[in-house]
């Protein structure tokens, strides 16, 4: 495994070779769930606090074989495997009184996928930034080379960042993310119903500085999936801080995870691939929140090839055109 997939260099799509490739080459953003994480999900999924039915796709039980099948069929080589422990201290679902064993298990399970298939898998432990074990969790896996970065989940994990005690604790679980020399990746959306520009700036002036250069990847370009008005008018925040000072955010990329989804408006698809051109179509960079993209092979062909950007753009956001070592 490259060491950029284990989270030592700046973000760089490395291809073994020097042609051009149809799709991405690494897709940035899956998830399979761990044991302990399904015997929870029942109960997650019942629970009055959230908002809406789990999707049957993010509860079904799949495997590393079914997750290696469907990069397979896309011509990926390497998946960015995302724990999903921050789910077992979720405020969202019912108090778990062993929650930080569950936490573990949940990271073992994932890290023990990378060990296993070193060449597809890259690990990304997770925990609830909030939680009173957060710090200790990311202590464990310090010096690890199996693990690649950090996960974390600002909607599931309850975080406010208009909340400074919380905002303090995000800040200290980046830098000791940072300290490991890991890549950070960030659902940074909350649960607030006017989330937008207002939460992207103190994010930037507050959390970010954290991170001390480590390669920082927001999730679903600032959003939670699909586009809206709060998803806009977040990467607007960042497109003006790109605009601004670049070196304050010069550490940052954006997955375009399940953002190009067929109930989007022609408008709201034509404002978000505005805001790629303002940022930086090489800031962002191709994944699918599988299994919630189904095939691989056609998500990839359906969501990263529509008329908003151009080819070459998305080859610039698949990596499709990059050489080896170039960023």
């Amino acid at each position: 495994m490259s060491t950029f997939l284990r989270g030592a260099t700046a973000l760089a799509l490395l291809l073994s070779t020097g042609r051009a490739w149809a799709g991405p080459a690494i897709d940035h953003h899956m998830h399979v769930h761990s044991p302990a994480i399904l015997e929870i999900l029942p109960a997650y999924c019942a629970s009055p606090k959230r908002k809406s039915p789990c999707d049957p796709r993010f509860t079904a039980p799949l495997t590393a074989a079914d997750a290696l099948k469907a990069m397979d069929g896309a011509g990926i080589r390497t998946g960015w495997l995302m724990s999903t422990a921050y789910l077992a201290e979720s405020p969202l679902g019912p108090s778990q009184p062993d929650a930080a064993r569950v936490v573990r298990e949940a990271n073992d399970f994932t890290v023990a996928l990378a060990r296993s298939w070193p060449d597809r898998f890259a690990a990304f432990v997770s925990v609830n930034p909030t939680a009173p074990d957060a710090l200790a969790e990311i202590a464990r896996w310090k010096g690890d080379r199996a693990v690649t970065g950090l996960k974390l989940h600002l909607t599931n994990s309850g975080v406010d960042l208009r909340d400074p005690a919380q905002i303090a604790k995000l800040a200290a679980v980046f830098q000791a993310a940072a300290a490991n020399g890991w890549t950070i990746m960030i659902h940074m959306r909350t649960g607030a119903a006017d989330y937008g520009a207002r939460d992207v700036e103190a994010f930037i002036d507050q959390v970010l500085p954290a991170a001390r250069g480590q390669p920082v990847v927001i999730a679903h370009a600032a959003g939670w999936g699909g586009i809206d008005a709060a998803t806009l008018d977040a990467l607007g925040a960042f497109a003006d801080a790109f605009e601004k000072d670049p070196r304050r955010v010069g550490n940052v990329r954006f997955d375009l995870a399940q953002v190009f989804k067929d109930n989007a408006t022609p408008d709201d698809r034509a404002r978000m691939a505005g805001l790629i051109r303002r940022i930086g179509p090489d800031r962002f960079v191709a994944g699918s929140d599988w299994p919630f993209a189904g095939d691989l092979k056609t998500y990839f062909a359906t969501a990263y090839a529509g008329p908003e950007l151009s080819p070459g753009e998305w080859a610039i956001v698949t990596g499709s055109t990059r050489e080896k070592g170039e960023p």
